[in-house]
């Protein structure tokens, strides 16, 4: 094109279809921090341009740009020197539409809600809930209602934290697949840190319980259901290939008959308090406290391997005990006396 006009810009040469295409976008990607400007402004008496720059990670120059750019676009936005910019009083942006993946997560930390947190917080987020999903249109409400209905949290309301599900990168990705029927690629990693598997998945469902996500599926490799702890997956893809829908499978009777499959077996264990945290962000099942003393408490659990169990107990050093089975105890001796030996 010999003479491009766009915002802010004039061309006087011809350029790429790529470079084009890459301007278009920058223009989306500023009307999107636009409006998140506002929104940011909407909720807060006073905002330094420093917070903002920090906020959407530009800098304090291009938050003068793009406050100046709001004001001329008709949004009252009062500055004073020293202090910060606000929107004039009673000025409010149109409802903003929710994308689909930010509705799946306002349910979904809805549903995290509801489990680990006392009826003072549970009623007022269940009736958000129901205006958030009367507002959104009819392809979303669907979206949101497959991912739920596949969505299952278990643990305890009245643990002193909600276990913390941090470095869950591939939960978005795998809930896609869940709601879209996608074969899913991935590399993953075992529970003993044994060697790398590349596996195609048909995910079916996601699972909250010990302080972790675990994506169940049917596995192609196995030729059987799995469970998949989410941060343990390596590498992952969701493919174009669309699966047939289980209609037989229940998550709900999947996940009570797993104990019993998996041949897990009851352990008794104590921690110190300054281990808990630990131990309940890397156990795979919930850890129920009996008894409390010397500084920390006793706690049952189930394993699937007391092997595995054992090495793990021994990570903690003088912060853990095994209680319980007497193999277990044996085995974690039998490690301590392994390290030992390796020191003399």
């Amino acid at each position: 094109m010999t003479q491009a006009k766009r915002t802010g810009y004039r061309f006087t040469k011809k350029i790429s279809p790529l470079a084009h295409a890459c301007l278009v976008l920058d223009d989306m990607n500023r009307t999107d921090r636009l409006v998140a400007m506002v929104l940011h402004l909407q909720g807060r008496r006073v905002v330094r341009a420093s917070e903002l720059a920090e906020h959407f990670e530009i800098t304090e120059r291009t938050v003068y740009r793009d406050i100046a750019a709001l004001g001329e676009a008709g949004v009252p936005i009062v500055g004073e020197a020293g202090v910060g910019y606000c929107l004039l009083k009673g000025y409010q942006l149109p409802p903003v539409m929710f994308t689909a993946d930010e509705a799946t997560s306002l349910f979904v930390g809805g549903e995290l809600v509801k489990q680990f947190t006392d009826a003072s917080l549970q009623a007022p987020m269940a009736t958000a809930l129901d205006k958030l999903r009367a507002v959104l249109p009819r392809d979303r409400q669907d979206h949101v209602e497959r991912l739920v209905a596949r969505t299952l949290v278990y643990g305890q309301s009245s643990r002193r934290t909600a276990p913390e599900a941090a470095g869950q990168r591939w939960l978005l990705p795998v809930q896609q697949g869940v709601v879209l029927r996608r074969v899913l690629r991935m590399t993953y990693q075992g529970r003993d840190r044994a060697e790398e598997t590349m596996r195609d998945v048909e995910p079916l469902g996601v699972v909250f319980y010990g302080g972790a996500w675990y994506l169940v599926a049917w596995c192609r490799l196995r030729k059987d259901y799995r469970s998949f702890r989410i941060d343990r997956i390596r590498r992952l893809e969701v493919s174009p290939v669309q699966f047939e829908a289980r209609e037989d499978f229940s998550l709900k009777k999947y996940m009570e008959e797993s104990s019993d499959r998996d041949q897990t077996l009851p352990v008794r264990v104590w921690f110190h308090g300054a281990a808990q945290e630990r131990a309940r962000r890397e156990s795979y099942a919930t850890l129920i406290e009996e008894k409390a003393r010397d500084g920390g408490g006793e706690f049952s659990l189930y394993a699937w391997s007391l092997e595995w169990m054992a090495r793990w107990l021994l990570s903690f050093g003088g912060h853990a005990e095994a209680l319980a089975p007497a193999k277990l105890r044996s085995l974690v001796r039998s490690e301590a006396e392994k390290v030992a030996a390796k020191h003399r």
